[in-house]
């Protein structure tokens, strides 16, 4: 992926992760459309950072999803780079007989059928841009389970492996596949993760992840240095050893 030049629509960048790279991403010299659910804090991002446009969506709705494409690609023709950024972090307790139940399943369709269903909206135009590219957003956790998020943890590991084997059907094409995999990162994804010393500042872990883009615009994983703890415990040999420092040290994760 090109650092600059680009149409980029971001769903479920209205605070954290996600508006903080839509800025960068805009500052870098790209062209940055957020999408999110609450018209009233669209419009007050769009008023406050010139240069970003805004469309609302609600990426757990078929439908919602069907619409911005719609009005994203009417708007925005040249769009070229689709990151699925949107979803949710949400502690279970799968001791209880059916209390996670409903947790779970939000969790899913969010952070798993929220991007299958973006990437169908956005791939038949992406195919007819020369250079295009799906950013996928999965963590750490999909290499090594925090325990209070099964969920979680689930869905971001079939991220991993939907971005690689998407990436495989799209080789003849124009379109590349692009994986983001953040550490634990000072968001309000969880409860006082935003105030955690084992989360990595946002800005920092932005900063980070724009100057791998630039640097290795080849690339099919962005993995800031924080996430290889987690990213390769199991090449190196240390799983149990990374899950349980993970668990004992992060009641947050990301």
């Amino acid at each position: 992926m090109n650092i600059s030049g680009n149409t980029i629509f971001i769903p479920g960048a209205t605070s954290g992760i996600g508006l903080a790279l839509a800025l960068r991403l805009r500052d870098a010299g790209n062209t940055v459309i957020i999408g999110g659910r609450r018209t009233e804090l669209l419009t007050r991002i769009v008023a406050e950072n010139p240069g970003v446009d805004a469309v609302e969506i609600d990426t757990t709705d078929a439908d919602s999803i069907r619409r911005a494409a719609g009005s994203v690609i009417d708007t925005h023709p040249d769009l070229n780079v689709l990151i699925t950024m949107a979803g949710i972090m949400r502690v279970e307790d799968w001791t209880a007989p059916t209390g996670f139940v409903a947790t779970a399943e939000e969790t899913v369709t969010t952070n798993l059928l929220g991007p299958i269903r973006l990437i169908g909206a956005f791939i038949e135009h992406l195919q007819t841009r020369p250079d295009a590219t799906i950013l996928t957003v999965s963590s750490g956790l999909a290499f090594a389970p925090l325990q209070a998020t099964p969920s979680y943890n689930a869905t971001k590991a079939a991220i991993h492996m939907l971005s690689e084997s998407v990436r495989l059907q799209l080789a003849g094409t124009s379109v590349k596949v692009l994986e983001l995999v953040p550490p634990s990162v000072r968001t309000d994804l969880l409860p006082g993760q935003r105030e955690s010393e084992f989360a990595m500042p946002l800005d920092d872990f932005v900063s980070e992840v724009v100057e791998l883009i630039k640097s290795e615009p080849t690339a099919t994983e962005i993995q800031v240095e924080n996430v290889k703890f987690l990213r390769y415990g199991e090449a190196r040999g240390n799983y149990d050893e990374v899950v349980r420092a993970l668990n004992q040290l992060d009641p947050h994760g990301k």
